[in-house]
């Protein structure tokens, strides 16, 4: 096993005058890169700051970020990445729950978020930097710190999983499972040192670090880091840096193929690899775009993915094979595999050692509950075929139940978004005395349409007993900053809700 550090001291010696990262006019090499984050350990190391430390990190998408990661895993401390989008209790609970001995914080975000922040900062050592330069000014004035020689089992990442409902949980990651993650990615998607990736999500996500700054790790390709995400400058950004792939969320897909209806095809972009597409999304990339999207099957808790569509096996509409050091299957409620074809809950081990997540942090209940019988439950329904490639139906608590019938809202919402007026979609569970629940579709239009239309644009995509009952159209779908579809609020707000059935009866 290995560390970063020593990954990153390897693509120094070997790669040192290769572009490491890339930033609007800034670029870096791999050996800048080591040095300046060998540098900010020095810093960092001198602040207090060592081994075992949790040190929270909240930054922007910039070199700076990357930078101050790496010289924490250096030093054997565990950075927590702060989401960026949070405010009040939501980001104070982050700060808190990991007890963070430090916070590094960029000044606009600081300054921006100063109300929330400081009721927590008092008693940790807080690191404020203005931008690169700055920050890469006050490390250069130390010298570089020792490669780090701890294990790769060693701590490295708490993330907190952004949860639609509850208090997020913390999960604790290893190097090990970050560098396999890289090392698989590297091999499924043939990435090599000629690739430069764009990463337009936030860097405090699982996404762009394990798919995309650890691919870039395994084999010394070059990093694109773009602010944000943005449809008008995509292929631009593109051309300008000759990207050659870029990791995705489905909702990115969705509004690149439902706001670009001419295609694009001058750009030297070829593949991207992410969750969330649907089939009709990943038809237009491929048809409008020239794009190929890798789909998989990951999250946070299990190394980032544990299944994913590869080079050589690439099966349309699923989340592809299982990597080789992963064992997946699909469990019924009694934890009994189900034979192909049968959906249940998709469950995950791994065949080598500090690949899954080390625990939740300081959180023993939900390790107990996710640890059943040694195999670690997703709490997502899915499928595999006879060929061994694994299909994603949905959350397990999403799954709505009508009439002894189990929906998966996933299936529903991919065909309503065939749907030609139809920008946006989520399905939820209604309440309903009869059949338990019901179903809603709540609808983000691109222009007006009936209502009870949505049915007879259904009928024959779907069974009948999916048919949703109830429709309402709203202005956007609530979603977390990591693009997971906020339902509670969906089935909490009713305002405008159509009956269909009503409608139906009174015609």
């Amino acid at each position: 096993m290995t560390t970063l550090s020593r990954k990153l001291v390897q693509q120094a010696e070997t790669r040192g005058s290769k572009v490491a990262v890339v930033f609007d006019e800034m670029e870096l090499t791999w050996a800048e890169l080591c040095d300046l984050s060998l540098r900010t350990s020095s810093l960092l190391q001198a602040q207090g700051i060592g081994k075992g430390d949790n040190v929270a990190l909240l930054c922007g998408n910039r070199p700076a970020f990357l930078v101050a990661w790496f010289g924490l895993a250096n030093l054997g401390a565990v950075t927590v990445s702060l989401n960026t989008g949070l405010v009040g209790e939501g980001l104070r609970y982050s700060v808190t729950q990991c007890s963070a001995k430090a916070v590094i914080v960029e000044r606009a975000l600081l300054e921006a978020k100063r109300a929330d922040l400081e009721p927590v900062l008092e008693g940790r050592t807080v690191i404020v930097f203005e931008d690169e330069a700055d920050l890469f000014a006050r490390a250069t004035a130390f010298a570089p710190a020792a490669p780090y020689e701890g294990q790769g089992s060693n701590p490295l990442s708490i993330i907190y999983t952004s949860g639609t409902t509850g208090l997020p949980k913390g999960v604790l990651n290893c190097h090990e499972a970050f560098i396999a993650s890289g090392l698989w990615m590297s091999r499924f998607l043939n990435i090599v040192e000629s690739d430069r990736i764009m990463v337009f999500l936030p860097l405090f996500h699982t996404n762009p670090q394990m798919y995309a700054v650890m691919s870039a790790l395994e084999v010394g390709c070059t990093l694109v880091i773009r602010p944000k995400f943005s449809v008008s400058t995509f292929f631009e950004d593109a051309r300008r840096f000759e990207c050659t792939m870029f990791t995705y969320v489905g909702t990115v897909l969705a509004m690149l193929t439902s706001r670009l209806r001419e295609g694009d095809s001058d750009h030297s972009i070829t593949r991207c690899v992410g969750g969330g597409c649907p089939p009709d999304v990943w038809r237009a990339m491929q048809e409008r775009f020239g794009i190929t999207p890798h789909e998989l099957y990951g999250m946070t808790e299990v190394g980032g993915w544990v299944t994913g569509n590869s080079s050589e096996n690439y099966r349309f509409g699923s989340c592809g094979t299982i990597r080789p050091d992963m064992d997946v299957q699909v469990f019924d409620q009694e934890d009994k595999p189900v034979a192909a074809g049968t959906p249940g809950e998709i469950v995950v081990r791994p065949k080598a050692p500090f690949t899954l997540l080390l625990g939740y942090w300081d959180n023993p209940k939900a390790n107990w509950e996710a640890s059943r019988n040694f195999w670690f439950h997703t709490g997502d329904a899915g499928q595999l075929d006879d060929d061994g490639y694994l299909y994603f139906l949905g959350r397990l608590k999403e799954i709505i139940r009508r009439g002894g019938e189990n929906i998966s809202p996933f299936e529903l919402e991919t065909a309503l978004l065939d749907h030609p007026d139809i920008e946006d979609a989520a399905v939820v569970a209604v309440p309903d005395p009869i059949f338990g629940e019901e179903i809603k579709a709540v609808v983000v239009a691109k222009r007006a349409f009936p209502p009870d239309s949505i049915r007879s644009f259904l009928k024959g995509r779907i069974a009948d007993f999916m048919l949703p009952r109830y429709v309402q159209f709203v202005a956007s779908i609530p979603r977390t900053e990591t693009q997971k579809i906020q339902r509670r609020q969906l089935q909490e707000n009713n305002d405008g809700m159509v009956d269909l059935e009503r409608t139906r009866e009174n015609a």
